[in-house]
Parts: structure tokens; sequence; C-alpha cells
């Protein structure tokens, strides 16, 4: 997988993103941060509708590539359109792993593996506050 990351298209300044997240909310979408395993708000809703991003409000996943992967966090076997989110390698904590963003504002959400379900065989693993939910 190529890293896909770019400029983002809303920039704020961390003060800015300060005032408008929650503290659990900034700290994994701005400082790169994961919620425990199995406490995310989202982690077993099963309701129709479209992810976004917590930050931006840019739509992300729709709810019929979400699947039980077992991990503890949302998981995704695709974005909602090809430019949602971008990707970037990730070599912290002694792992090489594969980071994923929001392609409109840059927000850490989580990281993708090659572990998913077919159609795609990839797993996107994303952090419950990186993420709202849209019902429909």
């Amino acid at each position: 997988m190529s890293d896909t990351q770019t400029a983002p298209k809303v920039q704020k300044t961390e003060a800015e993103w300060r005032e408008t997240l929650t503290p659990e909310q900034y700290h994994v979408l701005r400082e790169k941060g994961t919620e425990r395993a199995f406490t995310g708000a989202l982690v077993n809703n099963h309701d129709d509708g479209i992810y976004r991003c917590a930050a931006c409000d840019a739509p992300l996943f729709a709810s019929d590539t979400k699947f039980e992967s077992g991990s503890g966090w949302p998981s995704f076997f695709t974005p909602i359109t090809p430019g949602a989110v971008a990707t970037i390698e990730d070599r912290t904590h002694g792992m090489r792993r594969v980071e994923v963003t929001c392609a409109n504002c840059g927000s850490h959400l989580g990281h993708v593996f090659p572990d998913g379900p077919q159609p795609t065989g990839e797993r996107y693993c994303m952090n419950s506050a990186s993420l709202s939910f849209e019902k429909q």
C-alpha cells in the first residue's frame, strides 16, 4: 500500500482544534492516540448510516462496509469513496503499520491492516472517538 497523505483541505491551529473537540477526541484525532479496545461508543453500532470524521464531519465509511472484526474497534472493509481517507506508513512503537487519516482535515482515525474480509481483504480499524455517526 502506498502513502496517499496530502495536504488537508481543512486546516486549524491546535488551539482551534482543542476548542472544538472533547479531550478524548483531541488525544485520538490530533495526538494520534488510541482508545482502549471495546470501550468506544460505535463498536457495537449496527444502525444504517454514515460514519463521519468527528473533527470535520467529512463522510468516511458507510454502515454496509462495517463488520465484526473482534478487535474491539469499529472495522470497515473500504472507505465510502476512494479519496475519503489518506494513508501513511507508521513506524512508531517498534511496529510497521499503515496509519489512516481523514483526507479532508488530516486527523488520525486509526490503522488499516491486510486481514479483512473480501471484497477488499482490508480492515480499516478506526477509533470510535475519531468518528461521528449519522443514522439514516
